[in-house]
């Protein structure tokens, strides 16, 4: 069916786009009200004890598919063993920052491969924030960890309750009176000056402190005086009494507990004047969990003996009774080219002004690259790709935007934009009111819902798709004067008179187009016109902004040459298009979007475009019902690794507009 829109029809707003949109859809049946998924549970923190029973497992599937490798034969051989029947791991991320894409695949090494051994539906990974230093420490980031968890795992695989180490605090500090109890633990007073002189070296062995040998009944009474806050800051620590002779340095008498007076913790308040150290609350934590196998990166690896050492000694030497016995496994972590992943280099772009915040889309922290409107399928399958081994390596930037191109490719509905427009008057057009024409929303994938794209006399191009000159470029396939050129999923037309301004530039192109060409048919007997573009009615498209994003940094390595990875910035990182035109299709599944996202939902990042011949693109969380913005994600192609290819007349080919005769 055909609908003519009123005549004079014009799109100030997206509210004015609404309506019209509205009008097309009950006459043609083609674009569906947006229905919003249910929304997520708000997390849950959880102050659960080794009297409890772990978390039950989670109801849906990871989406995740590891290769074997040495972890899963690892948990191969010890599933069975002991009476073990489930492998139990755990994601246990400090609340002092937020998450980035070393994380990511941390998060899909534990969810992955406990799914590979539980199977879909009884995922049993723990997320646990590792809260023992609250002077750094926020509910804010707890929050924001939580979000990004749930994101990329999703909701069904995300455990019933978030858990947190301070909720394992008072049974931590009982693990610590048991070693003082039984002459492993002793409280110091040594200055971290004295204790760094005491240590040694990797090729000297440390030296005995002189309150090494303190009786356990002086050790209990000062332990338990630094916990009254009767002691200074700093003033005393507890020591776990190991060998100050081993090569190892983590086991020459580390420091398991410390005074911190007047720090307020986030979620147990002025409770506690004295904290865990990560090596001993985190060991004793995944045993009170239940986790079976606690996989960690490989700058644990030399902390493994005392994870090791702290479980062992309060099994046999002071009777503690824990759920389980983890095994810790370290792997290799996530480096990639053309980015930075240390957290103080990420604070010197955040609080140095190079970025706009946290969820900047050029930052590869977990926040950014969902508001870029990276996918979480893609984040799977990179992490997937990369496997699982011991070996550091680089991985280019470029891999994760090839499968961001992979995925999106499958996802994303099409849609036309024009990001610089050049009208266009079809002169020849007789009916004042735009014709809606019927295109395929997606040209692979048939389960996708057709969307109506209205066709008038007035029109806009993209302007770099008309050479305004006698000799054209080699290759060049789109409009010049005199020419033709097929407007995609429309007609042919051909340029016949163009319209310039007082210095010269084309405002305006004057043509005809060809009655008979619609539906991508070619006349019998007439030459088939090679060059395909998008385009935009100009009454009914809709004004939105694109944020062009590419990498932050222009070297591999930031810094590698100069020492100052700042020195390394892309300046053309991000380039601002304001005035483009989207078809009226996307204003009506932007504003249906955006009111699920106002009701907690989803969020704007998911709603997501192959922009025609342009690239994939997601709606940013700037975007209002006044003004939409998108964020480029990648490009069609990638334009790193040499040049990028023409998209003339491969990506028509490639969408599935092939002409018909």
């Amino acid at each position: 069916m055909t609908v003519l829109l009123p005549r004079n029809a014009a799109v100030s707003s997206l509210a004015s786009a609404l309506v019209l949109l509205c009008m097309i859809s009950f006459a043609n049946s083609l674009i569906p009200p947006p229905s919003a998924p249910s929304p997520p549970p708000p997390p849950r923190a959880s102050s659960s004890s080794s009297s409890s029973p772990p978390p039950s497992a989670a109801g849906g599937t990871t989406g995740l598919s590891y290769p074997q490798n040495f972890i899963s034969k690892i948990m191969a051989e010890d599933v069975g063993k002991g009476g073990q029947e489930a492998i139990v791991t755990r994601f246990p991320p400090e609340p002092n920052g937020y998450l980035h894409l070393g994380h990511a695949k941390s998060i899909c090494v534990n969810f992955g491969l406990n799914e590979q051994f539980n199977g879909p539906g009884n995922v049993r990974t723990n997320v646990r924030m590792d809260d023992t230093n609250p002077l750094k420490e926020s509910p804010f980031y707890v929050s924001s960890i939580v979000a990004d968890v749930r994101w990329l795992v999703g909701e069904a695989a995300f455990p019933p309750e978030v858990r947190a180490t301070s909720g394992y605090f008072d049974e931590i500090h009982e693990c610590a009176v048991e070693l003082i109890e039984a002459g492993l633990a002793y409280v110091d007073s040594s200055t971290p000056e004295q204790m760094r002189e005491l240590r040694g070296t990797l090729t000297e062995p440390g030296r005995n402190s002189p309150d090494r040998d303190r009786p356990v009944s002086e050790n209990l009474r000062l332990f338990r005086e630094m916990g009254e806050g009767l002691h200074p800051t700093g003033s005393l620590t507890l020591r776990a009494k190991i060998d100050m002779s081993s090569p190892n340095l983590n086991l020459r008498d580390p420091v398991i507990y410390r005074i911190l007076l007047g720090a307020t913790h986030h979620a147990t308040g002025d409770k506690w004047k004295v904290y865990p150290m990560y090596d001993f609350s985190h060991p004793i934590s995944d045993a009170v969990e239940g986790v079976t196998h606690s996989l960690c990166t490989l700058e644990f690896e030399d902390h493994r003996v005392l994870y090791d050492w702290v479980l062992d000694s309060l099994v046999a030497n002071a009777g503690h009774a824990f759920p389980s016995r983890p095994r810790q496994i370290e792997f290799s972590r996530l480096n990639l080219k053309y980015t930075v992943m240390s957290k103080r280099k990420l604070i010197r772009l955040v609080e140095g002004g190079h970025v706009g915040g946290w969820d900047d889309p050029r930052l590869p922290t977990l926040s950014g690259v969902r508001r870029r409107g990276f996918q979480p399928p893609a984040l799977k399958a990179f992490c997937e790709r990369i496997g699982v081994s011991k070996t550091d390596s680089n991985i280019d930037f470029g891999d994760l935007e090839n499968v961001a191109r992979e995925t999106m490719d499958k996802t994303a509905k099409r849609a036309f934009i024009v990001t610089d427009p050049l009208k266009v008057t079809i002169s020849n057009y007789n009916s004042q009111s735009p014709e809606v024409l019927t295109v395929p929303g997606h040209p692979k994938d048939p389960s996708f819902v057709d969307r109506a794209v209205p066709f008038g006399r007035n029109l806009f191009i993209e302007r770099g798709d008309f050479f305004d000159g006698d000799s054209p470029p080699k290759g060049f396939k789109r409009l010049v004067p005199g020419g033709r050129v097929r407007l995609k999923n429309a007609y042919v037309v051909k340029c016949d008179e163009v319209v310039r301004d007082e210095s010269g530039r084309p405002t305006e192109l004057v043509c005809s187009y060809d009655e008979r060409t619609g539906g991508g048919v070619t006349p019998e007997g007439e030459k088939r016109v090679k060059g395909i573009i998008q385009w935009v009615e100009a009454g009914t498209s809709v004004e939105c902004s694109i944020m062009q994003y590419d990498r932050l940094f222009n070297k591999p390595s930031p810094g590698s040459d100069t020492g100052d990875f700042l020195d390394d910035i892309n300046p053309d990182s991000v380039t601002v298009l304001e005035g483009a035109r989207c078809e009226p299709s996307v204003a009506m599944d932007c504003l249906g979007h955006m009111s699920a996202v106002e009701g907690g939902a989803t969020h704007h990042g998911e709603l997501h475009y192959q922009f025609e011949r342009q690239g994939y693109y997601a709606l940013d969380s700037s975007s209002t019902k006044d003004k939409l913005v998108f964020n480029r994600v990648v490009t069609l192609r990638d334009t790193w690794g040499g040049e990028a290819k023409s998209v003339d007349g491969a990506t028509a080919v490639e969408e599935g507009v092939k002409e018909r005769r």
